[in-house]
């Protein structure tokens, strides 16, 4: 086992996947478009807030 942080990532990931790297691969594909889609659900609400404080502002 490597003491470089990522290479212990990587090991620790394929072996919860039972060595299968075409598993791993898609669990961190699912868990980035997991990621992705609460990025974008983050940036509209932070674009609905804006535009209500910019609202406010100019009332």
């Amino acid at each position: 086992m490597s003491s470089d942080p990522c290479e212990t990532a990587i090991d620790q990931i394929v072996a919860s996947c039972n060595g299968d790297l075409h598993g791993a691969l898609r669990a961190l594909l699912l868990v980035n478009e997991q990621l992705e889609a609460e990025l974008q659900q983050l940036y509209a609400a932070a674009a609905r807030d804006q535009f209500t404080r910019s609202g406010r502002l100019l009332h």
